[in-house]
């Protein structure tokens, strides 16, 4: 199979910077509160439907995936790029990490507990959205969650808005716009946070993270009760 054009780049930009990247977005956390508040909650959530494996996908160099593990989870990530799990792994040697793409991930189905796609679905072209959330609901279990960050925009008639970036084409995107894709796939919104933009922020983005939850399959029905008739 031709891999796409999109996840060549994606991977070869990120191969190049992986260890700036690292060293940049170490400590990213420390300073964004309502971030780690999110996370912990989907952690919570997730432990609360028993605990299934999470899987961390575009982790990068895998600290995000290493605090999951630290909040009780099964976490493990999956990335594009080489370079980027060459440095998860000798940071976190304990943890696992997997090659993979968002459109073609290495799972089964109904594999995952819980999906976290930090800041991952930046670099993925708004037609293959769908394809992707598509994949995300194959491999979650019935009543999994999903945790989506993304850049956002407050302009419900522009779904996606592309802006450069140093590694790829980048997007930004509606919170609704993203929420009505999920919904079409049988991911049904739980909860959202948007962020106003940070003061250093040239691009003026707001920060949106939305959590999800995987329906029954829509072949289930609930069993019919057969309610005795009670003479008077």
């Amino acid at each position: 199979m031709i891999e796409p054009d999109f996840l060549h780049t994606t991977r070869t930009g990120y191969n190049s910077v992986a260890v700036q990247y690292a060293e940049l977005f170490a400590n990213k956390l420390e300073d964004r509160p309502l971030d780690r508040a999110m996370l912990a909650a989907f952690a919570d959530i997730v432990r609360a439907d028993g605990a299934g494996p999470v899987a961390d996908i575009g982790c990068g160099p895998g600290h995000v995936t290493a605090l999951l593990h630290s909040l009780g989870l099964s976490a493990f990530g999956v990335d594009l790029s080489t370079e980027m799990l060459a440095i998860a792994r000798k940071a976190h040697p304990d943890l696992r990490f997997d090659e993979g793409s968002m459109t073609a991930l290495p799972l089964g189905d109904g594999e995952l507990g819980g999906i976290l796609a930090r800041y991952s679905i930046i670099h993925t072209p708004p037609e293959r959205l769908p394809e992707v959330f598509a994949e995300f609901h194959r491999v979650l279990a019935s009543g999994g969650h999903l945790l989506l960050a993304f850049p956002a925009h407050d302009d419900p008639s522009e779904p996606a808005k592309a802006f450069d970036h140093k590694v790829a084409l980048a997007h930004c995107w509606s919170p609704d716009g993203v929420a009505g894709l999920l919904r079409d796939t049988g991911l049904v919104e739980v909860a959202r946070l948007v962020q106003e933009p940070e003061e250093n922020d040239e691009r003026g983005f707001q920060g949106a993270h939305l959590l999800a939850r995987k329906g029954r399959p829509a072949a289930f029905r609930p069993p019919l009760v057969k309610r005795r008739k009670h003479s008077v």
